[in-house]
């Protein structure tokens, strides 16, 4: 479900989604009728733009509360068009699974967005690169990301952003055992406690970033 106040953005998305193999179940713009919508239709995700009629303020990010708190199981992305920090960590927060926060110029390129679709979808998360290095660079003195390498900085914005292992590695051009040799290192440095499930690791570091941003 597409909840975006500008047809040509709206339809644009969706004809994106449909030739990608998505089945676009409805179409709305403004919060009222995504609820509403979201009510009746029960999708499995909703992408929705922060700013809504009929104050173009936070009407979507109000909805995708309102979405997670009542459906849990419905994935939502939202839609920025600028990093406004405090609606996202809010959301991450209070429901870090299922959860995606893209700025719009990130849409463009294609097969990153439809990729945090996908993730989104099956519980995962997908974090703009932009939020993350905001809230990296808003460590304070003597935050353990400091003592980071360069390149376990570098996995750890990818994990934040919700890539898998195998995407880090690609992203990277690692291998999947030098991966996992970075995430231990920055999970001991960072002292959060390892898992045995990537999502789950991926959370831990989100958390981290929310705590300390």
């Amino acid at each position: 479900m597409i909840a975006e106040d500008s047809v040509l953005l709206r339809e644009g998305l969706a004809t994106l989604l449909s030739d990608a193999g998505f089945e676009v179940i409805a179409q709305v713009g403004d919060a009222d009728d995504l609820m509403l919508k979201v009510r009746s239709y029960k999708p499995d995700v909703v992408i929705a733009d922060v700013r809504m009629p009929p104050t173009q303020t936070d009407e979507g990010a109000v909805a995708a509360a309102a979405i997670r708190a009542e459906h849990p199981e419905i994935g939502v992305l939202l839609l920025s068009q600028g990093v406004e920090l405090t609606h996202a960590m809010r959301l991450f927060s209070e429901h870090p699974d299922g959860f995606g926060y893209l700025l719009k110029d990130r849409v463009v390129d294609v097969d990153d967005f439809l990729d945090a679709v996908r993730r989104v979808g099956k519980g995962g998360t997908a974090v703009d690169p932009e939020v993350v290095a905001r809230l990296l660079g808003r460590r304070g003195a003597g935050d353990p990301v400091d003592e980071l390498t360069g390149r376990e900085r570098s996995v750890l914005e990818l994990m934040a952003e919700g890539r898998s292992n195998q995407g880090i590695g690609k992203k990277l051009f690692l291998s999947p055992k030098t991966v996992e040799t970075h995430i231990h290192a920055i999970f001991r440095k960072l002292g959060l406690a390892t898992a045995a499930d990537d999502h789950r690791r991926v959370l831990a570091v989100l958390a981290f970033l929310s705590r300390q941003g």
